[in-house]
């Protein structure tokens, strides 16, 4: 491990023992407004920070743009693999919900509860509605791996397709904790934001990691893991 990487693991344990000879400890498996080093599976994304990969790059998603980013996201496989002739396993993608796009990382069942097609302005292409699913996670129905067959699953730009091929989607808590709050106001709803919080963060969907905070998550993926950014 170099300096920087024991600097940087070190002065997060350091923080935290900081935090807690203040009285505030850390809270694993609670909804609150900001998370602490303990309350989120920081070893999971240490592991993503770490990861030895040729091609190293991080989505940074705010605006869900009906889902056209996935696509990129696609293209981005294709290219490293096809194009330029990476091996797959030296290939990491990380994808940083947050804003409206944060919507994306929650099962059916929130998206039908909380109406979150409506909070977010997308509509099911099935009946010309707000979306009461998420429609951008499940992989298409076709077989195929030809590179030029347009419905090959090569083609597959669902959220199921691109983390079947090792992409990594993060999801933020403060976005959560925001859109909890928006959500209420709109649907005039009875309940507290963490209420609304940990319901949502109980559907998130499998291999969906929750992060802190974004805005910090990017930085650290480009400054300690050397992912290249983009954004569409």
């Amino acid at each position: 491990m170099t300096s920087s990487r024991r600097d940087f693991i070190g002065g997060i344990g350091t923080s935290v023992a900081a935090l807690g000879a203040f009285g505030v400890a850390a809270r694993s498996g609670e909804a609150q407004l900001i998370y602490q080093h303990g309350d989120w599976n920081f070893a999971e994304f240490d592991k993503l920070v770490r990861v030895q990969a040729k091609a190293k790059q991080v989505y940074d998603i705010r605006a869900v743009g009906d889902g056209k980013f996935l696509n990129n996201i696609k293209n981005s496989l294709n290219g490293f693999h096809y194009g330029f002739g990476i091996p797959v396993d030296q290939i990491k993608i990380a994808v940083a919900l947050h804003g409206p796009s944060n919507a994306l990382a929650f099962d059916d069942s929130m998206w039908e509860k909380y109406r979150l097609g409506e909070f977010v302005e997308v509509n099911d292409p099935a009946t010309g509605k707000a979306a009461t699913r998420n429609i951008f996670f499940p992989k298409k129905a076709g077989t195929s791996v030809d590179l030029q067959d347009r419905s090959s699953t090569l083609q597959d730009f669902s959220i199921e397709a691109l983390q079947a091929r090792g992409v990594k989607f993060l999801s933020c808590h403060t976005a959560t904790e925001e859109q909890a709050g928006a959500i209420i106001k709109k649907l005039s709803l009875k309940m507290q934001i963490e209420d609304v919080v940990k319901d949502l963060q109980a559907h998130v969907l499998a291999g969906v990691l929750v992060v802190p905070a974004m805005v910090a998550t990017v930085s650290l993926l480009q400054s300690e893991g050397h992912y290249t950014y983009i954004t569409v």
